[in-house]
């Protein structure tokens, strides 16, 4: 009677710890708001005659990510999955993400919609596992070809040898600890799924192709956003300040990156020779097409997915 609650007090430690975290950022966010709300208006004003041409490619771009989101989750998983429930589950999900810290909703979304589909609990978390993979190699990847393309755009730390060493270090401690041990079990059903998925070549063309494509776009929503309201920076160094941004804001698991990801957005294109109401607006735009104007009908297909039993 006893083992419950203290098993489940590392997970509620955890979920206090993100939640404190989370009010943390949104309460700086708003103390830079209200300290800036001169350029903050002044950006909503610009966005207002912005070019409507360039916000509506924003607006495809920002809807096709749900599309990309779909085929990376349908490359994560050998069984074919209905098409339709899947569209709508990763609409749902990105509604989910922006409520809850770290991507816990979208990942709560996903876990009980593949597993709705008949795949058991511990094929959909390696599915999940596979596809956020997936993405963390495109994101590398595309960043190390910007990174080229953009020189000088993002200065990369000099790392000292007893650096490297000291990690290594780490690292082989850490092997030998018993919950990495238990972890490998879990690792080990990953990589079997990823050699399994790559045996199939139109699995793995959807797993990696959506992955892109999802990057992808939502770097395109940013640089549509830049374009609309006149900002003159190439549209390869938007999409790495993204990437970068996008990374660095991962480090404070916001809800859907709220503070933290405009935060970062505002920072890089500033530093980038930005002015700040361009800024300003660039974010607001980018924030209103892939978090503001989705979230309540995300909900509301949210609601309909879980009446309908798929969630």
């Amino acid at each position: 009677m006893t083992s419950e609650p203290v098993a489940l007090a590392p997970s509620r430690r955890r979920a206090w710890l993100q939640g404190a975290l989370s009010f943390a950022v949104l309460l700086g966010a708003g103390y830079l708001a209200r300290r800036h709300w001169a350029v903050l208006h002044t950006g909503v004003l610009r966005l207002a005659v912005a070019d409507q041409g360039w916000l509506l490619i924003a607006a495809g771009s920002a809807a096709a990510t749900w599309v990309g989101a779909a085929l990376s989750q349908q490359g994560a998983v050998l069984r074919r999955l209905p098409r339709g429930r899947l569209l709508a589950a990763q609409f749902a999900a990105t509604a989910a993400g922006h409520l809850l810290p770290a991507g816990v909703g979208a990942g709560a979304v996903n876990l009980r919609f593949l597993t709705r589909c008949g795949l058991p609990a511990g094929r959909a978390v390696a599915a999940l596992a596979v596809k956020a993979a997936a993405g963390v190699v495109v994101r590398g990847a595309l960043i190390a070809v910007l990174a080229s393309l953009c020189p000088g755009v993002l200065r990369v730390p000099r790392v000292s040898v007893g650096g490297v060493a000291g990690v290594v270090a780490v690292a082989l401690v850490l092997a030998g600890v018993p919950v990495w041990r238990r972890c490998r079990p879990a690792l080990a059903v990953v990589a079997a799924d990823i050699r399994v998925l790559h045996g199939r070549p139109a699995r793995a063309a959807a797993l990696w192709g959506g992955s892109f494509a999802f990057v992808a776009l939502h770097a395109l929503v940013l640089v549509a956003v830049t374009r609309a309201v006149s900002l003159p920076l190439a549209p390869a160094r938007v999409a790495l300040l993204y990437l970068a941004a996008s990374g660095a804001a991962a480090l404070l698991p916001t809800p859907g990156g709220l503070g933290s990801l405009d935060a970062a957005l505002a920072f890089a294109l500033t530093t980038a020779g930005a002015p700040g109401a361009a800024a300003a607006s660039v974010v607001l735009g980018y924030r209103l097409l892939t978090v503001w104007l989705p979230l309540l009908p995300g909900l509301v297909v949210l609601g309909v997915l879980v009446r309908r039993g798929a969630l």
